[in-house]
């Protein structure tokens, strides 16, 4: 039996034998061509763990022979990045991998950068936080490439699957294995976009079956329990989890249920409903808004269940709460209009606050003229309440308009409201 696992043993030795991101490496890419050309830039690479930021480097570096050093950024230290640059002395040239690239401190980036600019040591760098937010400037700036991998698709998984199964020298090609393509299918889907689980998967399975005549027969109740809850990616905080919680809301805003749920699933499997509320909150506010105004108080109502609840059970109302605002009309007028009026006063468009506004309750308040306030519920308008015409704003805001009425849901007659008082202010 092998010593190291068949992910490790599967990893792809030149950039032809890679699997999947065809847009990133693919022949018709510029980095497929440079690097066949043997001419190999620094560069960032960035995704979700499994997509095979790994596997490019050593692909890369098997297929330019360039001397190849991994170090991890988390538990390397400066003799580490020394060792690499003597290196070069004795090389002329090597490829440095650095995995968790966005922890790389200080001291260690000040002392490999000018060696990465003259282009003794080619750098290729691995992430799965969103570079342009966690990886210092210094270091981008010197990599020409940033290169976003996406999760493999169920057909590149199955694609490797099928190459482990075949391969003698580092694969199970040595094993009789009996298995169908459907489980192959199960194992790749199962496998949520992720290879090296995919492989993983794929070896326990066999591992785990029951053996006739040296024959692994492969079930799928075992194919069912391996895979468990292999989808879940419960970083809570990576830019991975911060995408699941953005594509929730736009997906509510979108009104596309199906979606949203969906997305709902993954936020919860990870175990964090704190976030999950608090996003939830937002959105009934932010995009509901004035259009159904109650459903805010519904949503606070679903959290303070699930909060009580906690999961499983939290599932239930949250389900009825994205469900609720999926369906719901939608505006966003009300914190649309108060983003303007913030944007007014930090750029400093302000004014005096008019004199008949400012407080009278002083002795005093008269002689510097804070007087001809008019009290609104002294001038009955309708069934309306209280209304009389009088302006609020500085004189030098006078006319502005930061509330643009939408009419959906129960904001079109607030709308109707909003527009009759403007007229009689205008009359």
């Amino acid at each position: 039996m092998f010593a190291e696992p068949l992910a490790y043993r599967m990893r792809p030795t030149t950039i032809d034998e890679i699997v999947g991101q065809k847009n990133i490496i693919g022949k018709q890419t510029s980095l497929y061509k440079m690097i066949k050309n043997g001419y190999v830039p620094s560069m960032l690479l960035y995704g979700e763990p499994g997509t095979g930021k790994t596997s490019i480097a050593n692909a890369i570096a098997g297929t330019t022979q360039i001397p190849f050093i991994a170090l991890n950024a988390t538990t390397a230290g400066k003799k580490d990045v020394e060792a690499a640059v003597e290196e070069t002395r004795l090389t002329g040239k090597v490829i440095l991998f650095l995995d968790e690239i966005h922890r790389f401190n200080k001291a260690q980036q000040d002392y490999l950068l000018p060696h990465v600019e003259r282009g003794d040591i080619i750098l290729i760098g691995a992430t799965t936080e969103n570079p342009f937010h966690d990886v210092n400037p210094a270091i981008r700036s010197r990599c020409g490439q940033i290169k976003q991998l996406e999760p493999l698709t169920a057909a590149d998984i199955l694609e490797l699957l099928q190459r482990a199964l075949r391969d003698v020298k580092k694969g199970l090609g040595k094993l009789e294995i009996n298995i169908t393509e459907q489980q192959l299918g199960k194992i790749a889907a199962g496998a949520n976009g992720d290879a090296r689980k995919s492989l993983t998967l794929l070896e326990s399975i066999v591992q785990a079956s029951p053996r006739e005549n040296e024959a692994f027969i492969v079930e799928d109740t075992i194919i069912a329990d391996m895979i468990g809850n292999v989808g879940v990616y419960s970083d809570k905080k990576g830019s991975h989890y911060y995408n699941l919680l953005s594509c929730l809301q736009k997906s509510i805003r979108g009104s596309d249920v199906d979606a949203a749920l969906y997305y709902l699933a993954h936020l919860l499997e990870g175990g964090d409903i704190i976030s999950v509320n608090r996003r939830l909150l937002v959105i009934a506010y932010e995009d509901i808004g004035l259009a159904n105004p109650s459903v805010g108080q519904r949503v606070l109502a679903a959290i303070t269940a699930s909060e009580r609840l906690g999961l499983p059970e939290a599932r239930i109302p949250l389900s009825v709460a994205v469900v609720e605002m999926c369906l719901s009309e939608k505006s966003n007028s009300a914190y649309a209009a108060l983003d303007k009026a913030i944007n007014d006063v930090k750029n400093g468009k302000v004014g005096d606050i008019p004199k008949h506004l400012r407080d009278a309750h002083y002795a005093g308040a008269k002689a510097l003229g804070h007087v001809g306030y008019k009290y609104p519920h002294d001038y009955p308008l309708g069934t309306f309440g209280g209304w009389v015409k009088q302006d609020y704003l500085p004189k030098e805001l006078l006319g502005t308009q930061y509330y643009q009425p939408i009419e959906a849901g129960q904001e079109k007659r607030l709308a109707a409201i909003y527009q009759k008082l403007k007229d009689f202010k205008e009359k």
